[in-house]
């Protein structure tokens, strides 16, 4: 951690004078230094801070976003664990848009929330914040008491030296007025002393949110706002030749029909008028270079190049010489389809200008880009939009794209309204509005040897980019290779030790927008690896259990998990009638999860009964998030293994909403039992990581059970 210096605190407390009396504590993000010093000479402020209100109210700010993972209990509890603060006085805020003060430099110093990054990144930064507030709060303690620090201890938001006590907030001026402590100083808890990290923890957003206080994106209301609805090419890359607005126009409550350019926007006093507007709306559509899309024949162009060699993303040993000593070869091609990220809370984006300032209310993932956008169409400087996020009811990816196009679109219809406008997207408008998950072919041909083990493994991947045009690209596309689309593949344990093998990755351009969704390219590949191993047992007549073991036995880790879960599961246990288990284990975002799932037939139905999950996620923040996010990522996981697909014709998306983009439904919610495996390692990542075994232990349980082997996402039975 890197805290402020004597020379700038007192530029940071007077930058930071908005806040009010009490303590207040910076700290920066290492390796984010340069954005400081450029800040220091008009007012400094650090990249992240809590303070202390003299009513002993603990608030932090997050550059976070909180959209249902946890982040602001799990975060908080990092800073209060070392800060020996009183948990029912702590307070927690979304931190404005700013680069250059909440920049993280794993993702080039943007300000995003994404790649289940959070808490690892904040792990030791946090803590240290606490530590250090600690330490000024002792220190003011100890010349009020006339003491010793050493004879000052701390306890639940008080101090305490002998008889004497004072409450956080009854020093926090005098702390105030104390150098940060330097970090060399600075020690942090020995594990076995903490009270607050490991333990499950009820989360603080919970109460607002049960009470309907939380405000959402969709919540924002204030007078003189308007509602606009666009109207947006059928085709993705279409165009308006040319609209008629006559019919809008009569529509009671509609103001204005204008042209934007992802559109026509409808704006007018609330949603219904709008909308009413917008279906009112005649548009001649200039359908594009995609208007042929179909996903039939995509499939078949993706089959197509699979067949041929691409661009190598691993590769060892004489593949070719390989198999031709297999005694048995397994040649199979597995699909996945286009995804949509399908939120419960549709896009929406509230947008007020004025000539000085631009103002924006939306649930986003990605602030300081955003930030960039709405200050290029307005002409103003970044530092003149302000954004106020809220609440997101639902993310998965999607709140946080490279074009930053629902925020862009709503600061456009806003620019040209000439008035606050609230733009808002329908269900309809969200399935069918671009930026999906890429759909993806694997084509697989591996020999085994004489004891049924991997004997060459030779893999092509074909499927979209997500990074290829966007600020990533560079960082995330090395040799030709999209590391989101390989990942789960040419890093797997399966083939690190491997002599012979090779995964070849093709990445076609389509005309379809895609972007990453819960999970990123673990949403295929774990579903492909995992079946596979499963097809190798069956191949060599051995327990897809004990075959893991054997081809595990060098990851602890993953082995961890597998046991945890299957223990739990009574593996060999009899079952009932009709029904069947099957497993996978995969790591994603540094942590292992192993899931078996128990499934039965229903006709041609697929029932899931119960799924019991194993995770090793290093060190246990909040128990009680990590439980929760696992069955999350379970139901979110499952909705794509049973139900969820995007298909085009004639250039269109086919899918509208819930009823035919269909995710689980609560009458086929699981039991679900997860297990934390104990772990001293630093902390990975938990929003995403139960995700992507799903699917695969779902079709292996159903290989178990029918016969039948899925290789295609949904999984449809076969009738006999």
């Amino acid at each position: 951690m890197s805290v402020l210096t004597e020379s700038s605190r007192r530029s940071f407390l007077k930058g930071s004078a908005v806040l009010g009396a009490g303590l207040v504590v910076g700290f920066l993000i290492p390796g984010a230094n340069r954005f400081a010093r450029a800040a220091t000479d008009s007012g400094f402020a650090p990249n992240a801070f809590l303070r202390i209100a003299p009513d002993s109210r603990v608030t932090i700010l997050l550059g976070h976003a909180e959209m249902g993972q946890g982040i602001w209990t799990g975060l908080t509890m990092l800073i209060a664990e070392e800060l020996d603060a009183d948990w029912s006085k702590i307070r927690v805020e979304h931190a404005p848009a700013s680069a250059a003060l909440y920049g993280l430099p794993a993702f080039g110093g943007m300000q995003i929330t994404g790649g289940s990054t959070s808490t690892w990144m904040e792990f030791d930064r946090y803590r240290q914040a606490g530590a250090a507030a600690r330490l000024m709060l002792i220190e003011a303690a100890a010349k009020r008491f006339n003491v010793a620090p050493s004879q000052v201890r701390t306890e639940a938001g008080v101090v305490i030296a002998g008889d004497q006590r004072a409450t956080y907030g009854e020093l926090a001026n005098e702390a105030g007025q104390l150098p940060v402590p330097d970090p060399a100083s600075i020690k942090l808890k020995d594990a076995k002393d903490w009270t607050l990290i490991g333990k499950p923890t009820k989360r603080l957003d919970s109460p607002e949110k049960i009470t309907g206080q939380a405000k959402f994106g969709m919540d924002v209301q204030f007078e003189g706002l308007l509602t606009a609805m666009v109207a947006r090419a059928p085709v993705l890359g279409g165009s308006v030749r040319s609209f008629d607005a006559q019919a809008a126009l009569a529509v009671p409550g509609v103001h204005k029909v204008l042209q934007v350019p992802t559109g026509v926007a409808v704006v007018a006093d609330h949603y219904w008028a709008a909308k009413l507007g917008r279906d009112a709306l005649k548009i001649d559509w200039d359908l594009g270079p995609n208007a042929g899309l179909d996903s039939v024949t995509l499939l078949q162009d993706f089959r197509k190049l699979a067949t041929t060699p691409g661009t190598p993303a691993s590769q060892a040993g004489d593949v070719s010489a390989a198999l031709a000593k297999a005694t048995k070869t397994v040649d199979v091609e597995y699909s996945v389809p286009y995804l949509a990220h399908a939120p419960m809370e549709p896009l929406n984006c509230t947008v007020r200008i004025t000539h000085a300032q631009c103002e924006i209310w939306t649930g986003t993932q990605f602030q300081t880009l955003d930030q960039m956008v709405a200050a290029k169409i307005t002409g103003l400087k970044p530092e003149q939009v302000v954004i106020h996020t809220q609440f997101l009811g639902g993310g998965f990816g999607r709140r946080a794209n490279p074009t930053s196009d629902f925020v862009s679109e709503a600061v456009q219809v806003a620019h040209v309204a000439g008035a606050p406008v609230k733009t808002v997207w329908s269900r309809e408008d969200d399935i069918r509005g671009g930026y999906y998950r890429s759909a993806f072919l694997h084509h697989a041909r591996i020999g085994l040897g004489p004891d049924g083990l991997p004997l060459a493994w030779q893999h092509v991947l074909v499927g979209q980019s997500i990074m290829a045009g966007t600020m990533l690209e560079a960082s995330m596309i090395k040799d030709g290779i999209d590391k989101t689309s390989v990942e789960g593949v040419a890093d797997s344990p399966y083939l690190a030790s491997l002599a012979n093998h090779r995964v070849d990755l093709h990445s076609p351009k389509t005309g379809i927008s895609v972007l990453w969704l819960r999970s990123v390219g673990h949403t295929h590949t774990a579903f492909v690896m995992e079946s596979l191993i499963d097809e190798l047992a069956a191949a060599a007549g051995k327990d897809p259990v004990d075959y893991r073991r054997t081809l595990l036995k060098d990851h602890p880790r993953h082995l961890g998990v597998l046991n945890l879960a299957v223990e739990k599961a009574n593996w060999q246990a009899p079952l009932p009638a009709g029904h069947a288990l099957g497993v996978a284990v995969h790591e994603s975002f540094g942590s292992y999860v192993a899931q078996v799932s128990e499934v039965s037939q229903d006709n041609l139905k697929i029932r899931v009964h119960r799924v019991v999950c194993a995770v090793d996620c290093g060190i246990a923040v909040n128990p009680a998030s990590i439980v929760a996010q696992m069955e999350s990522c379970i139901t979110f996981g499952l909705g794509f293994t049973l139900h969820s697909k995007v298909t085009f014709k004639d250039g269109q998306v086919v899918q509208s909403n819930y009823h035919d983009y269909q995710v689980l439904r609560l009458n086929e919610m699981p039991e679900v039992q997860v297990h934390i495996l104990p772990s001293t390692e630093k902390p990975g990542g938990i929003g995403e990581a139960g995700v992507p075994p799903t699917a695969p232990a779902v079709a292996n349980a159903v290989y178990a059970l029918t016969g039948q082997r899925l290789r295609e996402l949904p999984l449809q039975l076969e009738g006999v």
